[in-house]
């Protein structure tokens, strides 16, 4: 861990060391895989410690990853308020994992702003926001589920590895790379994963459930969009997805069925930059993907209030979609020479 010194480890150590009362866990808003993955693996190792932990998750989080749930409880903070924050008012140290700024929670913002506990932030995210006590933040990591595993030994909690947490922690490497397609250069990566199959874990079953664990809708909704909604522009070696909010609801949505659409368009030849907008209520969720050297994350924190790495980010927009359509595709004329010369 590059930016995270002893002192960092050490003051952890000691919130661990003298803590009375529980513990909670939070992913980010609409929390991916690598968020649920880095909260269920870290919740399981603080658990078999001997503390008493639950996750409270801003709003829900994809089907085809409940089967990671266990002895673990997890609180919907949109859909049981008063009882994510009776969770939040008992506990007295609080892990934030898998986001850098208090805005990526949305409506469990001011729950988390008035928190009287201690707050650790785990990410791998770059230019992290200061809002927790301690901050582990390591833009390098393929994934918060990747840090998670080193900053467990760190703290001396190594032993309390089991294989419900490794398969947690294995869960969220393999879908924030994409099944190991990108981010995966660095050889502490594989130095992590050797660690995990210590533990007996089937990798191949546990890409079956989260790669082959989909709705016949989610099928219908990706066929549709390849079909019918994709949009390519070869002159800026851009192409994009836009799903109203009526076409969401005809193919029976449900959180997590639109992940990994982003990533389709990639797959075209001399593609390097995709995008995908979704219809919300008075906004659009914005998701970006890009090829070498064109950078996602300065896209679209410049222009959609978002970030992330260099080649994943997010974002959204407070306008239409046909609206945040035409924003989009006419700022590509501005980043043309980036488009071109990206590897």
């Amino acid at each position: 861990m590059e930016n995270t010194g002893n002192e960092i480890i050490n003051g952890i150590r000691l919130l661990l060391d003298g803590l009375n009362g529980p513990v909670v866990v939070v992913p980010h808003s609409n929390p991916d895989g690598d968020a649920i993955g880095a909260a269920f693996g870290l919740a399981r190792v603080l658990k078999n410690a001997g503390f008493a932990v639950s996750i409270v998750s801003p709003n829900d989080y994809p089907t085809f990853l409940s089967w990671l749930e266990g002895d673990i409880e997890i609180v919907n903070f949109l859909k049981s308020r008063s009882v994510a924050e009776s969770r939040l008012r008992a506990s007295r140290l609080m892990f934030c994992v898998d986001f850098n700024e208090i805005d990526r929670v949305d409506e469990m913002k001011d729950a988390l702003a008035a928190y009287s506990g201690k707050k650790v932030l785990i990410d791998h995210h770059p230019f992290p926001k200061d809002f927790c006590d301690w901050m582990v933040s390591e833009p390098t990591y393929s994934s918060t589920a990747e840090l998670v595993y080193d900053v467990v030994d760190a703290l001396g909690l190594g032993q309390f590895w089991d294989k419900q947490a490794a398969e947690a922690i294995y869960t969220g490497i393999m879908t924030d790379t994409g099944s190991f397609s990108h981010n995966t250069s660095r050889p502490n990566l594989y130095r992590v994963l050797t660690g995990l199959m210590t533990f007996g874990i089937d990798t191949e079953a546990v890409h079956e459930r989260v790669y082959h664990n989909f709705s016949a809708h989610r099928l219908q909704l990706l066929g549709y969009c390849l079909a019918e909604k994709l949009v390519v522009l070869p002159e800026f070696r851009t192409a994009y997805i836009s799903i109203t909010r009526d076409e969401l609801k005809k193919y029976n949505f449900v959180p997590g069925d639109t992940e990994g659409f982003v990533n389709y368009p990639l797959s075209i030849n001399n593609i390097v930059f995709s995008a995908l907008f979704i219809e919300k209520d008075g906004w659009v969720k914005a998701s970006f993907r890009s090829k070498g050297s064109f950078p996602a994350n300065a896209f679209s924190e410049a222009h959609f209030g978002g970030g992330g790495h260099l080649n994943a980010a997010g974002g959204e927009a407070k306008l239409t979609l046909m609206e945040t359509l035409e924003k989009f595709t006419q700022l590509l004329p501005d980043y043309l020479h980036q488009l071109e010369s990206a590897n």
